[in-house]
């Protein structure tokens, strides 16, 4: 359980030489600039640097520039990046001809595609017409005669036939489909206007046709050949693109690293402050690379600069970046989701890692399906990436090991009696978990367990604080010494007594193991301000003291039975998935051959899937309200260094 160690670093020099040290800090990866200001109490001297970065701009154009022509710029490595020998304007000017290059391109691109779009739409209104045999030019000329090309809905033409009066209610189809009649119908001139508004109360949509020649037919394959030129001119335009690609790729990626440099320097110029010609610039590092800072930071002519603790510097809350051994890293994963720990805080992630995997196991022990899902989270992790893979890997593991425990094997109980007989000399498994007195074993050890746990994590806590100065907490409070000491003494005392049948919960006993520690917590206010020199450490109003700490007091006590009982869960789970596989090979008992056979199998990989997924859950609340909540604030701020190149 560790928190690399940092140093706060100051660095003061002329302004001449801030984009040398930015640079240089820039260029380690291991920077984390903070607000110089805040570091000085008497400002008044001092000036923040707000200048615009040169090289946003640039970058922001090429790199859309690229995007327009569907490419990304790829980041070189800084060896490569050093080959760059130009300055700021010849970046600039070739990320103008980058751009003109390009948007002209885009710009030809998308007007073919517009002119696409349009014609697939006037195919997809032409086809419909294909087969009526019309001539459009003649049709378009007729000065007496309109004609009204378009769409009916097939209930509308079936009521066509009760349009009588009006002859010229006339609808020629020749084509249809599961919803539309498409067609044309004519109307005099005189006519047009009620055998416009008649078809329209039958919902017709019309497609105009106007700028259409010939018969559907040769429309249509006028429209299909144009399409096709438009589509060739999208592929070379398409080609073009990749060549101008394919020939300025090298030096447009030069000069995006270059760029994506240089903004991310001059980025930590507004951490710094201005002093007339000087500037002061501070941030943390992690205490192993000083040397390496000494070294760069001694070759500049008129930098000084000086390295603290950062214990000496909690005031501004130093950041954090856990260092945790492999085994235990994917576990950062939980820990962050519940909040970093502050520089001085105890990081939980051993603890976390290590009960995590054995509860899980606990909770769903079965040889076969354990090692289904380590090899799921191997996957998850080899092809996604996904931090929740590497976690299920030892998960799985553990539910292996506690599946050779408990005897089960994809629900089978017995499956594993012959190497039981083997190694041990045992008939069968050595745990039947559905047995009375088995049971009453895993619902005791459940309980044992959550107790072990509880009395661990008030052990932190009393650690934690006395590490972070904080007496009250760690003497007198619910999960400080006082708190052990009751919570100890209660379940161990009662405990006891109940197995051995021994008197042990004497007067005397619960006096100073019970009632005294409920009265230090009681107090653990004024206490708490008489251990830390506080003034006035006394209440102002006891009746409002009294009342508030009764109340708290008694929801220590609610706090201290809910989180003990809450580890019955372990117990229940262990239960629950022998019950569940039983259902599963009830249900496969009432089929036979390959029936019993997909019962089974699909039974296993629901009960898997589902079970995993309560467990994990049902631990992680576990970790999180039982124990997290008596040591772990959670308010630390995560250690950020400035980085051009981001390294997983």
């Amino acid at each position: 359980m560790a928190v690399l160690k940092i140093k706060v670093m100051s660095i003061i020099g002329r302004m001449s030489e801030l984009d040398s040290v930015a640079a240089a800090c820039g260029r380690s990866g291991a920077f984390h600039p903070d607000n110089s200001l805040s570091f000085y109490s008497d400002t008044s001297g001092f000036s923040p640097i707000n200048e615009e970065d040169p090289f946003a701009g640039p970058l922001q154009e090429l790199t859309e520039a690229a995007a327009r022509i569907r490419k990304k710029p790829s980041l070189l490595s800084e060896e490569q990046t050093v080959a760059y020998s130009g300055d700021l304007e010849e970046a600039r000017a070739y990320c103008r001809s980058f751009a003109s290059f390009g948007n002209d391109l885009q710009a030809q691109r998308s007007a073919t595609q517009q002119k696409i779009t349009e014609l697939n739409d006037c195919i997809s209104r032409v086809k419909h017409f294909v087969g009526l045999n019309l001539n459009l030019d003649e049709v378009h000329a007729c000065d007496y005669i309109k004609a009204r090309f378009g769409c009916l809905p097939r209930e509308s033409y079936e009521k066509l036939n009760s349009f009588t009066e009006n002859p010229y209610i006339i609808f020629f189809p020749c084509s249809q489909d599961s919803q539309y009649y498409w067609g044309v119908y004519f109307s005099p001139i005189e006519q047009v206007a009620e055998v416009d508004r008649i078809f329209s109360s039958l919902y017709f949509e019309r497609v105009r046709l106007t700028e259409m020649t010939g018969t559907p037919e040769t429309a249509l394959e006028s429209l299909r050949g144009e399409l096709q030129k438009q589509l060739n001119l999208i592929e070379q335009l398409d080609d073009r693109m990749e060549q101008y690609w394919k020939k300025e790729a090298g030096r447009c990626n030069l000069i995006f690293s270059w760029l994506t440099e240089k903004s991310t320097y001059f980025s930590i110029r507004r951490y710094a402050a201005r002093y007339h010609g000087n500037f002061v610039l501070t941030g943390w590092i992690p205490a192993e690379m000083e040397g390496e800072f000494r070294a760069v930071l001694d070759e500049m002519e008129s930098v000084e600069y000086t390295f603290d603790a950062a214990e000496n510097e909690m005031i501004h809350s130093p950041p954090v970046k856990l260092k945790n051994k492999k085994p235990f890293r994917p576990f950062e994963f939980f820990v962050d989701l519940y909040g970093l720990p502050a520089y001085d805080e105890v990081d939980p992630t051993a603890l976390v890692a290590i009960t995590y995997i054995l509860l899980f196991g606990i909770m769903f022990g079965d040889l076969g399906q354990g090692l289904c899902v380590s090899i799921i989270g191997y996957l998850m992790w080899r092809l996604k990436k996904m931090a929740l893979g590497k976690i299920l890997i030892p998960c799985g593991i553990s539910s292996a090991v506690f599946g050779l425990i408990f005897g089960s094997v994809f629900g089978f109980e017995h499956a594993l009696d012959p190497l039981y007989h083997a190694l041990f000399g045992l008939e069968e498994k050595p745990v039947e978990v559905m047995e009375p007195a088995t049971t009453n074993m895993i619902i005791y050890g459940a309980v044992g367990m959550g107790i072990v746990l509880v009395m661990v994590a008030i052990l932190i806590n009393i650690y934690s604080s006395l590490k972070r100065h904080r007496y009250e907490s760690a003497l007198f409070g619910p999960n400080g010494v006082a708190g052990f000491v009751f919570y100890t003494a209660l379940v161990l005392g009662f405990g006891l007594q109940m197995i051995t049948g021994q008197t042990i919960v004497t007067l005397p006993y619960v006096i100073c193991l019970i009632v005294l520690p409920l009265l230090v917590i009681f107090f653990r206010e004024v206490l708490g301000d008489f251990v830390e020199h506080k003034p006035h450490p006394l209440p102002k109003k006891w009746g409002e003291f009294i009342m508030q700490n009764f109340f708290e007091v008694f929801e220590y006590l609610l706090s201290y039975a809910s989180n003990t009982i809450s580890f019955l869960r372990v117990g229940a789970f262990v239960l629950v998935h022998a019950g569940m596989m039983v259902v599963v090979f009830t249900l496969a008992e009432m089929t036979s051959g390959i029936g019993y056979v997909i019962v089974v199998i699909i039974g296993n990989a629901l009960i898997t899937a589902l079970e995993a997924l309560l467990v994990g859950i049902q631990v992680l609340r576990l970790e999180f309200y039982e124990m997290f909540s008596r040591f772990f604030d959670g308010d630390g701020r995560p250690f950020t260094p400035v980085t051009v190149r981001r390294k997983d």
